[in-house]
């Protein structure tokens, strides 16, 4: 017997013929004692998210634009799940507040965050289940970071009061002045995360509408072969590089727990997923875990003689990436050249300027610009001990005629990432894939 904390994404908590497959996925494990929701997502193509109306509603009102016809939309959303399933629980009152606070201009986080809140107060009835509402639970700091510490403290005492209970995912508050504070989108998977962590979960379950992770992106590589176990570490590599299921953050509060997450698929729910340990898998037979990419970088190289004798050099390069506000992405090195790779939103219109500034602060022999570049990564622990990995890959793009502008591998050796012409990003992750999984 332990404690399992379900969380269940948008298109989890639709309509209520999804509703009722949650339901079914709750009672077949009584070990599922804390179930976290975002809100209705779309039901079918072309419908809108909870959120994406919630949105708009502010955005009218701000506007002065009337907003009452889209209130309902968002009102009859919830009202029909409510009488199709015959759910007992009062949301009228809930409605009128909220639309009320909207009319006397309340934050925008406040009205986004309340797809979630209706979504729990309704679970919570269907499940007959406490609601427990995460405003005062979760804290923020001034600059809008998770507080974590206090709110692991803040959810262990509530929760130790409840032995089952909905929570809405997405939100909690400013810790200074208690007002609604949100997530960026995707939160719910945080908080369903930091949960996890309060309750001492032994597993903490992320149910969406996929089956867990695939080695590759089903629109590049036709059926590519799903992953049964992955790392955090390994995890976090593929995210990075796009391939992510989960958001970004919410890997870290149950890694620190020790807390393994399994992404499950509520409309196959007998579909194992995949889970996510601190632990890789032992597997002499699996060299990658996975290949995953990302479109639209640049790349300036640098190149002067006698460069590895300048010190100093790599910090000038830096500072000058510092000073216009600029994240790079890897700094791949030579003994007489710097690569600095850089996000194209990142540069958004400054690339001529900065590559000015690098010319007046470094006296360079050359810089040469590299647009239109895509970044792929292969990504396993298995790479670290076998011979040959690196010239396998390489071998594997030569052959499908791919150029190389590119090679960054960290000292961790479980990824290699390379650059590529983005016309070649597509041919180049088929490229790799099949080399070592077909």
């Amino acid at each position: 017997m332990g404690i399992k904390v379900a969380k269940f994404g948008g298109s989890s908590v639709a309509d209520g013929i999804q509703l009722k497959k949650l339901k079914d996925i709750i009672q077949a494990d009584p070990d599922r004692k804390y179930v976290i929701v975002s809100a209705p997502g779309k039901r079918y193509s072309g419908d809108s998210k909870i959120t994406d109306l919630l949105y708009m509603c502010q955005t009218q009102r701000q506007h002065n634009i009337p907003y009452d016809q889209l209130f309902q939309v968002i009102t009859d959303r919830y009202s029909a799940v409510k009488y199709n399933l015959n759910i007992d629980v009062d949301l009228d009152s809930r409605f009128e507040e909220i639309k009320g606070n909207l009319e006397k201009g309340c934050s925008e986080d406040y009205i986004v965050s309340r797809g979630e809140y209706l979504s729990a107060i309704l679970v919570a009835a269907y499940l007959d289940f406490d609601f427990v509402d995460t405003q005062p639970l979760i804290f923020f700091d001034k600059r809008g970071r998770l507080m974590a510490e206090e709110t692991n403290a803040a959810l262990a005492e509530e929760l130790a009061k409840h032995e089952r209970a909905v929570i809405p995912g997405f939100y909690g508050s400013s810790k200074e002045t208690g007002e609604v504070k949100v997530f960026s989108r995707g939160g719910s998977d945080v908080t369903g995360s930091v949960v996890a962590r309060a309750v001492q979960a032994d597993m903490y379950e992320n149910w969406t509408d996929v089956s867990g992770l695939l080695m590759a992106d089903p629109r590049i590589v036709k059926d590519p072969e799903p992953i049964s176990r992955i790392s955090y570490v390994e995890l976090r590599e593929l995210s990075y590089m796009g391939a992510s299921v989960l958001h970004e953050d919410a890997v870290f509060p149950a890694r620190k727990a020790g807390i393994p997450i399994n992404i499950r698929n509520t409309n196959e729910p007998e579909d194992p997923g995949t889970i996510i340990t601190t632990e890789a898998e032992e597997d002499q037979q699996k060299i990658i875990s996975g290949v995953a990419g990302n479109k639209d970088f640049t790349v300036i190289a640098i190149y002067k003689n006698m460069m590895n004798k300048e010190v100093g050099f790599l910090r000038r390069v830096l500072t000058v990436l510092e000073d216009m506000d600029i994240n790079f992405e890897h700094v791949p090195t030579g003994i007489d050249t710097i690569s600095v790779v850089i996000s194209n939103d990142e540069l958004d219109g400054k690339l001529e300027d900065v590559v000015d500034a690098l010319e007046r602060q470094l006296n360079p022999d050359d810089i040469t610009v590299h647009e239109n570049i895509s970044l792929i990564a292969a990504v396993g622990t298995g790479m670290n001990r076998r011979l040959g990995t690196a010239a396998k890959m390489f071998s594997a793009l030569a052959e499908a005629g791919v150029n190389i502008r590119m090679i960054d591998q960290g000292s961790s050796e479980i990824n290699i990432i390379v650059g590529v012409d983005t016309e070649d990003f597509e041919k180049a992750i088929r490229a790799i894939y099949n080399a070592f999984v077909a």
